[in-house]
């Protein structure tokens, strides 16, 4: 009989979480820590890491990262290997940010500054892990964090709809690229979780109808990512690479 505590465990892993100094973030890496990866918090906003690998403890580390700049991310993957004596052989690619406005307001910096963190930082980040990985001759998991925005269309978000939907095909062609290395890829796809950030606009009328769109009639909790993302990142999923799992109670399958 299999062993669902090892089966799901990243004991002897290295784990680096990008954005790690947003909700969402901060939870994939105490999901990670606890199943057992050492893991390296990354993001602009040190102060937070520091805050958040106090909290973890032991096998926590906060490394500054703009995943915009090649030189930063190079510098990153350089910390984790000084602090773990590895490079990361699980990458949760999950920094992001959006403008929302109609698209006929949207500016072309408007779209850049999107693109250029959800997209192109996405691909810096996932290839500096690749090569590393490859040179080492070790396998991984990179889980790059998409939204069912790039499944479907979402109003006033078009450069976060336009990048995370070149999220998803970007995580096909790495895996396709990378299977014979041993390295998975694959994309979680949240609908509307609820955070500290969206908390009051969800508890809004306009909010409200827009949770009742999602047939289980409810927002999602950081929680409802925790089974996924273990999926993803352990032996467990050992079988899946080019996958987009989506997590949203059924939104993206609603018609209405």
């Amino acid at each position: 009989m299999v062993d669902p505590g090892r089966l799901f465990g990243l004991a002897g892993s290295v784990a680096l979480v990008t954005g790690a100094s947003g909700a969402l973030g901060a939870h994939f890496a105490r999901v990670l820590h606890g199943a057992g990866a050492r893991v390296v918090l990354a993001a602009r906003r040190v102060e937070a890491l520091e805050t958040l690998a106090a909290e973890l403890g032991t096998g926590a580390v906060a490394v500054p990262l703009d995943v915009a700049r090649p030189e930063s991310v190079a510098a990153a993957f350089d910390a984790a290997e000084a602090a773990f004596g590895q490079a990361p052989d699980i990458v949760v690619n999950n920094a992001g940010i959006a403008v929302s406005k109609p698209a006929l307001q949207q500016t072309a910096e408007d779209w850049d500054s999107v693109v250029e963190v959800n997209l192109r930082g996405c691909f810096l980040v996932a290839t500096e892990a690749g090569r590393r990985l490859v040179a080492a001759k070790r396998g991984g998991a990179i889980i790059n964090i998409a939204s069912i925005g790039g499944l479907r269309i979402l109003q006033g978000v078009v450069g976060y709809t336009a990048s995370k939907a070149g999220l998803v095909q970007m995580t096909r062609q790495l895996a396709v690229e990378w299977a014979r290395y041993g390295i998975r890829v694959n994309a979680l796809c949240p609908g509307y979780v609820e955070t500290p950030i969206n908390r009051e606009f969800f508890a809004s009328d306009a909010g409200q109808a827009v949770v009742k769109r999602v047939p289980q009639r409810r927002l999602g909790q950081p929680d409802d990512l925790t089974g996924p993302l273990l999926l993803l990142a352990s032996p467990a999923g050992a079988h899946m690479t080019g996958a987009a799992l989506v997590v949203d109670g059924g939104h993206s399958v609603n018609a209405l």
